[in-house]
Parts: C-alpha cells; sequence; structure tokens
C-alpha cells in the first residue's frame, strides 16, 4: 500500500492558488511531495506563494492567467506539461462570482459567473484529460458551495447554480473517465478565505451568530482542513473514490 497521502514527483495544477482555499491547496500538496503549476491573476500573490511551496522543498511554476479567456487556459495546461512533462492532478479552484438577487443581476454578472465557473472547469479539464489518461490516470477536483442547496437561496442563485453546473460536470467527467483511471470529485469548503473574513467582518452582530450554525465551531483552515481533504483525494488513498461531492464544513450543511 502507497504511504498515505505521498504524492512524491507528481505535477498538480492549482487555480486561483494566489489567495485563500486555492494557496491553502497548493501548499497542502506541496507538502506532501507535489509540484506546482500556480495560477492566478495577480503575479506577486503568486510569488508569494511559491515562494513558500519552495520553502517546502517542491517547485513552483507561476502562470498568471485569467480562466475565463481560454487562450490562458491552454497557456496554464502547456505550462505545467512544458515545466514537469505533464499533469497528474488538477485542482480548478478559481471563480469569480456576483451574488444578488435575481431583480438586481443583469447578464455581465451571470456571463462572468458561469464563465470563470463552469466554463473554466469544463475546459481545464478537457485540456488536462490527454496528459493524464497518458501517465496512467490522475485526479480532478472541483469546488462546489453550499450556497447551491441551503434552504433559504435568496441573493445566490447564479452562484448556487453555477456550482452546481460545475457538480454535475464533475460527476460526468468521472463518469465517463472512469476507464482513464482518471477520478474526479467534488468538495464543498467553508474556509478562512479573504472575502469569507470580510465579510464575518461587516456582520451588524459580529461572526458568532453564523458561527453557531457550525457544529464544529470554527471557519475550516485552508492547508490543514481544506487542503488536507484535497490532498487526500489526490493520493492514492483515495484511489476507489470518484464521482462524490465530500463536503468540507465542519458539519454546516446537509447534502443529504
Amino acid at each position: 500500500m502507497a504511504e498515505a497521502a505521498d504524492l512524491s514527483g507528481r505535477s498538480a495544477i492549482v487555480t486561483g492558488a494566489g489567495q485563500g482555499v486555492g494557496r491553502g491547496v497548493a501548499l497542502a500538496l506541496a507538502g506532501a511531495g507535489a509540484n506546482l503549476t500556480i495560477a492566478g491573476r495577480t503575479e506577486a500573490a503568486l510569488e508569494a506563494v511559491a515562494a513558500e511551496i519552495s520553502a517546502l522543498g517542491a517547485v513552483a511554476h507561476i502562470v498568471v492567467a485569467d480562466i475565463a479567456r481560454a487562450d490562458d487556459v491552454a497557456r496554464i495546461v502547456d505550462g505545467a506539461q512544458g515545466r514537469f512533462g505533464g499533469i497528474d492532478i488538477l485542482v480548478n479552484n478559481a471563480q469569480q462570482a456576483v451574488l444578488g438577487t435575481l431583480l438586481d443581476l443583469d447578464d455581465a454578472g451571470y456571463r462572468l459567473t458561469f464563465d470563470t465557473g463552469p466554463l473554466a472547469v469544463f475546459r481545464m479539464m478537457r485540456a488536462c484529460h490527454a496528459s493524464m489518461k497518458a501517465r496512467g490516470g490522475g485526479s480532478i477536483i472541483n469546488l462546489a458551495s453550499s450556497a447551491a442547496i441551503a434552504w433559504d437561496t435568496s441573493g445566490a442563485g447564479i452562484y448556487g447554480s453555477m456550482k452546481e453546473a460545475i457538480r454535475t460536470l464533475s460527476r460526468t467527467a468521472a463518469s465517463e473517465w472512469g476507464r482513464d483511471a482518471i477520478r474526479v470529485n467534488t468538495i464543498a469548503p467553508l474556509a478562512a478565505s479573504p472575502a469569507m473574513v470580510g465579510w464575518l467582518d461587516a456582520m451588524p452582530d459580529g461572526p458568532d451568530a453564523f458561527l453557531a450554525t457550525i457544529p464544529l465551531g470554527r471557519i475550516g483552515d485552508p492547508v490543514r482542513d481544506i487542503g488536507a481533504v484535497v490532498r487526500f483525494l489526490a493520493s492514492d488513498e483515495a484511489r476507489y473514490i470518484t464521482g462524490a461531492t465530500i463536503p468540507v464544513d465542519g458539519g454546516q450543511a446537509n447534502w443529504q
């Protein structure tokens, strides 16, 4: 049996890796021995994460890119193949989302949310398929959200529907690519990203009411909580898991 979460020598792509969950995932994978292609829109943020990856003994390749652009998706994948010879792990984390009620939002917000969501995931997965198949298989981890299954989805209609589209694409890829030894799973994280911290800080009555909805009583750490689950799913220890949605949210949402 392989050592738990040993990713030594494997090549991983993480989009949106300059902060928050993406950074946490990249560091967790690097800590298990993977070499990283990290993509995002802000070069300075990527350089800071690359330095952290290097400190863990892994190699980081930076690609400044906008996942809404098909040409940039190709550059990310080509960069990973050129630097590391192929791709074993893909984590589709990057996302721009517009929140608001259906009457407040417009077509531009809808397009932005879907272009950086399911369309980008679709493009990234397809672009990585051939390399993963040639290397004997791989692991793709996409991100969902409990916003899609909340009792009251007011203000999150476009965001939630986008995340459900990603879940459908993930399940379909798992079904179609299992014969190629490519596993595709989805996680639904609740993590201390800059956006989440800012949202909690802006609450009129403070964050206590929100934290009370989480059975474990805290927001997840991007490296130790979210990154650890991604690291597991990317490893041989999860070789019989595919097509699943795994909540990593301290028990907050009911996915039954």
